[in-house]
């Protein structure tokens, strides 16, 4: 058995000529084809059939390719492979720095992409990426449908808070200092701004039901950060 027949191919892809091209090109080379034509979508099914590889448009019609690899790279080290009509220098800069790993322009020839595929294959690192959903206990934070739950029941948070909340998931059970927060969530700008910090720490704990004298989830490490509590 070839590498190839074991593959899952996500096509995040709107142009249903190109859809139905790829879903007789990829399989008919071994490889499995899941679709979606939304960026949205995308990063669902990203996270939700943990795909071998990406072959991914940047001109969706929700959202700019470039988001759509920012998000997946929130949680994800897949190969990602760029299949775009914009040709420009700088948006391919763009799309790598973003975290794409590869760049064909349309028109392409089939046996390239196939090429680039394989060759992304062999040079992916080991699964050692995060998990899309992370949890702390009865707190779980879905990171590709910017999603909150405790015991199951959705929690409403701002965009700013449930990035803060992302954050602290991401490295629970360790400490996360105010800097670290302030320049990732709001930007370096932001670095000094700490009662943003305090502002948005406070509405998550009340919205999670967390009591800061006694926290179930978020630890205060006073003058220095936060940190989650990852359950014994």
């Amino acid at each position: 058995m070839t590498e190839a027949t074991t593959t899952r191919v996500l096509v995040i892809e709107d142009e249903v000529a190109i859809r139905r091209f790829l879903k007789i090109a990829l399989p008919s080379a071994g490889f499995a084809v899941v679709e979606a034509d939304r960026g949205r979508t995308g990063i669902e099914r990203a996270a939700t059939t943990a795909p071998d590889v990406v072959v991914l448009d940047l001109g969706l019609p929700d959202m700019d390719g470039k988001a759509v690899v920012a998000a997946i790279r929130e949680w994800s080290q897949v190969p990602i492979l760029i299949l775009s009509v914009r040709d420009a220098e700088a948006e391919k800069i763009a799309a790598l720095d973003a975290g794409a790993d590869d760049y064909v322009t349309k028109p392409f020839a089939t046996g390239e992409l196939l090429a680039r595929l394989r060759a992304l294959l062999r040079g992916r690192r080991a699964p050692t990426a995060e998990s899309a959903v992370l949890t702390s206990g009865r707190l779980a934070v879905d990171l590709a449908r910017r999603l909150v739950t405790v015991d199951s029941t959705e929690v409403k948070l701002t965009r700013k808070e449930f990035d803060v909340l992302a954050l602290l998931a991401r490295h629970a059970g360790r400490l996360v200092t105010h800097k670290q927060l302030l320049t990732t969530v709001w930007g370096p700008a932001h670095v000094d701004d700490a009662h943003y910090l305090r502002i948005a720490i406070g509405h998550i704990r009340d919205k999670l039901g967390d009591d800061a004298a006694a926290p179930e989830f978020i630890v205060t490490e006073p003058g220095v950060g936060y940190r989650l509590v990852t359950p014994r």
